[in-house]
């Protein structure tokens, strides 16, 4: 169906759907990399495929050969130039609820024991750090720590953090109901200060890895004995335990799982 047709210049519906879904997944890549130096070299790549355009409007054979050449190493070049970026929207996908519909996790008793052992480490002010893995594979960063493959418990996670262990510095990351790593080194975010609050070593490491991996991170304060959650770059402090078993279930559940969840405390209610 013609939308316009004037002389050379033929628009139909489909014209307008293309144009309309490519104009929004530039628009989404340029917000992803706002703010870094990738940003001008995408402004850049998109002015050369505008130049492009023109060159093929007009014909321009030379100019035409020569971007065809170029085109071939333009996909290596995109790909170690925007690796970070790349990664950054895989991990955007991944946190997408409609792709989460088809994750299985078995959090619930995990939840329990994390939330238990933070409330214990933080009455006795040891801090902790503990990665919960939610879609995305941290296995680079595991195999920086001490690989433990072990049942999750309370008594383990307080073990662990407690400072008289050799296991203590450093991030647990949890998946399932598996500790699969100890002492392991995350990557530190940006971000320094939150407001007047001057972020640790520990809460920087914490928001670093939410900020590249589709994780939830809980974390305790060893100065002030705070729980704090750490989920896609954005960190929540002075949680209570139950707050933070609140938040552990919403973010960590699945839709499909919260929807079962709700029904069933309906039956039990009217049951």
């Amino acid at each position: 169906m013609d939308i316009v047709n004037i002389g050379f210049l033929h628009i139909t519906v489909f014209d307008v759907i293309d144009v309309t879904i490519v104009s929004y997944v530039f628009y989404r890549l340029y917000m992803v990399m706002r703010g870094t130096v990738a940003a001008q070299i995408f402004v850049g790549l998109l002015l050369i495929i505008e130049f492009s355009f023109v060159v093929q409007a007009f014909n321009f054979k030379a100019m035409n050969w020569i971007l065809r050449t170029l085109t071939d190493i333009w996909v290596i070049a995109f790909i170690v130039l925007f690796q970070p970026e790349l990664r950054r929207v895989l991990v955007l996908v991944g946190r997408n609820r409609i792709v989460r519909m088809f994750l299985r996790l078995d959090v619930h008793e995990s939840i329990e024991d994390i939330v238990s052992a933070a409330g214990e480490l933080a009455r006795k002010h040891h801090g902790m750090l503990v990665v919960i893995v939610r879609s995305t594979g941290l296995r680079t960063f595991s195999e920086t720590g001490l690989q433990l493959q072990a049942r999750i418990s309370k008594a383990l996670l307080v073990s662990i953090f407690n400072p008289r262990s050799p296991l203590h510095d450093g991030a647990v990351i949890i998946r399932d109901r598996v500790v699969e790593a100890a002492r392991v080194t995350l990557p530190l975010s940006q971000t320094s200060t939150i407001g007047d609050y001057v972020l640790g070593m520990r809460h920087r490491a914490g928001l670093g890895i939410s900020e590249q991996a589709d994780v939830v991170a809980v974390l305790v304060s060893e100065e002030t004995g705070r729980i704090s959650i750490a989920d896609n770059g954005v960190l929540v402090r002075g949680l209570s335990t139950q707050e933070l078993r609140q938040e552990l279930h919403k973010r960590l559940t699945t839709p499909a799982e919260a929807s079962a969840k709700s029904v069933w405390k309906v039956l039990r209610v009217h049951g």
